[in-house]
């Protein structure tokens, strides 16, 4: 459905994709030359530039990945559709996990497009070992899911919250970009130990086997903790809804 939805309305999709790049055309290049009129040269910059288009796809990710259940829970609210899902024989739990692991292909495989146009425009290269890449962009996105969790049971019982849950895509930016150096408790956050490893992955073409057993498991282990709980507060917040009778009300 999310698929047919995308082709139906191609014209919106490929906005989107065009929205997506142009904004990071802008950062880019005005980042490249606001250092170039500071005198840094083109080799010392190199290494920074290659930093923001890896953080840069870890973003749009997330962000996606984060923000697809929220706007599902709203919009089906809105729709009036929303009892229909509790309603279906697999339950509601399940349908909406199921349209998360869409999401997250979906939300993959425009980071995908735009990387490539991103690197195909600027000139850059990257090591994108794809056995390598794939897991550590798929676990730091499923810790923000588990965020995009908690904030759909909020919407379930609320509805209108998106001017409270569009504050996280400033907090995924930070996240992504979070100083690891001087703070390496940062780790325990959401999607900081995936955008360390996809940083050392992309730019300097470590393996996933190269990363010591802490680091995978520090990455696997945060990604299951935040999932685990924003699951239980939207399974939470979906009981308290059916008590309150706004499961369907909008």
């Amino acid at each position: 459905m999310q698929f047919t939805i995308m082709y139906r309305y191609r014209l919106n999709f490929v906005g989107q994709i065009g929205g997506g790049f142009l904004f990071f055309v802008m950062l880019f290049f005005g980042g490249s030359f606001a250092a170039s009129a500071a005198g840094v040269s083109g080799n010392a910059i190199a290494p920074t530039l290659d930093g923001f288009i890896v953080g840069w796809f870890l973003y749009l990710v997330s962000q996606s990945a984060y923000s697809s259940l929220p706007d599902s829970v709203t919009r089906e609210s809105e729709w009036g559709t929303l009892e229909q899902l509790y309603m279906s024989p697999y339950g509601f739990g399940k349908v909406m996990s199921a349209k998360i692991f869409v999401s997250l292909i979906q939300s993959i495989s425009i980071g995908a497009i735009l990387l490539i146009m991103a690197l195909l425009v600027t000139q850059r290269t990257l090591s994108i070992d794809v056995p390598t890449v794939l897991p550590v962009l798929l676990f730091g996105a499923l810790s923000v899911v588990g965020v995009g969790y908690a904030v759909a049971g909020l919407a379930l019982i609320h509805k209108r919250i998106s001017s409270f849950y569009q504050y996280m895509q400033f907090a995924i930016a930070g996240l992504v970009a979070a100083p690891l150096a001087e703070i390496p408790w940062l780790r325990l956050l959401p999607v900081v130990q995936s955008s360390s490893m996809l940083q050392l992955a992309m730019r300097d073409g470590v393996r996933l086997w190269e990363f010591s057993a802490v680091e995978i498991s520090l990455l696997i282990g945060v990604a299951a903790l935040y999932l685990l709980i924003g699951y239980a507060i939207f399974i939470y917040c979906s009981r308290i809804a059916r008590h309150r009778g706004v499961m369907g009300h909008y």
